[in-house]
């Protein structure tokens, strides 16, 4: 009987050795289990981090070519205005240089610009188109006659430069420079 006595307790022993076995086989297991879920997780969470990176780069990246061609949309606007302006300016110009003016436009130019400089002695300078008809109006206008000295002429479109004797004071009243001051204030409109 101690043959069975020994091989109960030895298959005790087994059976006690191999459920330990069997609980360390199933908690190795169930630690692998965690371990991998854990992995899974850390994975997961580089992936989503680096998805939204990536569409954090994305986007930004649109940020910048968006507004890179919204300034070039604009700056090609600008140069389109400048070109009609510059256009318009153009015709203006060439406008006013083929225009005739009366001789009293005229005479209100020259008293414009004749105020403009204090002295007695005045010399007058006009476009070669309008020289006759400021001669006849500094000669029908009893004080412009009296301070106008001289009458040149000048490569203008029209218009008045008068200065003082000496030259040190001129105020021109051409229509380049008319224009000139008004282009400032009517480009915004434009």
């Amino acid at each position: 009987m101690a043959d069975t006595g020994i091989g109960k307790i030895s298959k005790a022993v087994l059976d006690k050795v191999d459920a330990e076995a069997q609980q360390i086989i199933e908690k190795a297991e169930q630690e692998a289990r965690d371990e991998l879920a854990k992995a899974e997780k850390r994975r997961n969470a580089l992936v989503e981090d680096k998805k939204r990176k990536t569409i954090q780069d994305a986007q930004a990246e649109a940020s910048r070519i968006l507004a890179r061609a919204s300034i070039k949309a604009r700056r090609e606007m600008l140069l389109a205005k400048a070109e009609v302006i510059d256009e318009v300016i153009d015709k203006v110009k060439k406008s006013v240089g083929k225009s005739s003016i009366s001789e009293k436009g005229l005479l209100g130019l020259i008293k414009e610009a004749v105020s403009g400089v204090d002295a007695d002695k005045l010399r007058l300078y006009v476009s070669s188109n309008d020289i006759d008809k400021v001669r006849n109006v500094v000669s029908t206008d009893k004080d412009l006659a009296k301070k106008v000295e001289e009458i040149k002429e000048i490569e203008c479109s029209g218009g008045v430069m008068a200065e003082d004797i000496d030259g040190k004071v001129r105020i021109d009243n051409s229509y380049e420079s008319r224009l000139e001051i008004l282009l400032p204030r009517l480009i915004p409109d434009v």
